[in-house]
């Protein structure tokens, strides 16, 4: 393992948060017992309150929520909606304590990752009081991007003092292209969302950074080709390489890993194949791109997380747990020799 100041680790597997099933103990013994790069498993099976963006609200601080209409929507006062998703917040990490306690995990400074839904994902997913999306009003998106960044701290404060953990967030934006496009979902056609520009993003996004103290990792659509995540010096980030990259993607990818960035290499599949894939194979399949692109394998070591690759809420539980245990053997293998693969 490479664990460098605020640098996310590198040199081992980890899972991107989603998880199957709906009981967090469950869940927490799958991913403690599959990797060594352990996360707080998500379980949106549970439903309302549970999914990403539910999730998000329960951290979120003096921003209180409901449903209204299909729809997640800020209200004046916390509701019913808003106590689910704090009380299946509490029960996960109720969870999680009570497993490290029983097998000895707790002060080990053991590797933990948060992920919550980012804040643009987040505003462009819930409304306002009068139903607009709260991307489209900028003091709305000042206050959740607050409100987030202090909900993340003291989360990461309560890891820290339950569990003794390494933390690492994880920002999950998989609107982030729309919010940067300007493609978001208006409440009316007539009253088109405008792009939210890119240095205003980078500026939010490095705030948080700097304010949560942790490493810190991006995930969704932006990947090392973006122009957005070249910008974030703070952030590693997730790549899905279950579809072949292009030319002009690994240059930018040779690009990213050059400047010593870190990548979480989706390489895992989601769902279990007909024939279940190898460590060796999917290490080695790692190394030929690390040819391609014409980095030296050493990278595959010193800025390479593996994973899934995306989450796996979808997944039946025993590959559920083959996944991450994949993930982990191949990042093993990555860790020891990457050269002789």
């Amino acid at each position: 393992m490479t664990f460098v100041g605020s640098r996310v680790p590198t040199g081992l597997g980890t899972g991107l948060g989603p998880m199957p099933g709906v009981d967090p103990a469950e869940a927490v013994a799958v991913v403690s017992g599959e990797t060594d790069f352990a996360f707080v498993p998500e379980l949106p099976a549970r439903g309302i309150g549970a999914d990403p963006v539910g999730r998000a609200g329960a951290v979120l601080i003096d921003m209180p929520f409901e449903m209204i209409h299909d729809a997640y929507r800020l209200t004046s006062r916390p509701g019913s909606v808003t106590r689910r998703a704090r009380d299946l917040l509490a029960r996960d990490l109720d969870a999680l304590e009570e497993h490290w306690d029983s097998n000895g995990l707790i002060d080990t400074g053991k590797l933990l990752k948060v992920q919550l839904c980012g804040p643009f994902t987040y505003s462009a997913q819930v409304e306002l009081r009068n139903g607009h999306k709260v991307v489209r009003d900028r003091g709305a998106r000042l206050d959740v991007v607050a409100s987030m960044t202090d909900g993340l701290v003291e989360h990461v404060k309560e890891l820290r003092r339950r569990l003794g953990a390494e933390v690492v967030v994880q920002l999950d934006e998989q609107q982030i292209d729309a919010v940067l496009n300007g493609s978001v979902q208006p409440l009316t056609r007539l009253d088109a969302i405008p792009p939210v520009p890119m240095s205003l993003i980078v500026q939010r996004f490095e705030e948080m950074a700097a304010a949560i103290g942790t490493p810190m990792i991006l995930h969704g659509a932006s990947t090392p080709q973006s122009a957005l995540v070249r910008m974030l010096p703070s952030y590693a980030v997730t790549v899905d390489l279950s579809t072949p990259s292009t030319d002009i993607g690994k240059d930018r990818m040779a690009e990213f890993l050059d400047a010593g960035g870190v990548m979480l290499a989706g390489v895992v599949p989601t769902s279990r194949p007909a024939v279940e894939p190898r460590p060796e194979e999917i290490a080695q399949g790692l190394a030929r791109l690390m040819d391609e692109i014409g980095m030296n394998r050493s990278v595959l070591r010193d800025n390479v997380v593996v994973t899934p690759h995306s989450g796996l809420a979808d997944a039946a539980p025993s590959w559920a747990a083959s996944a991450l245990r994949i993930a982990s053997q191949t990042a093993e293998l990555l860790a020891s020799d990457p050269a002789a693969l």
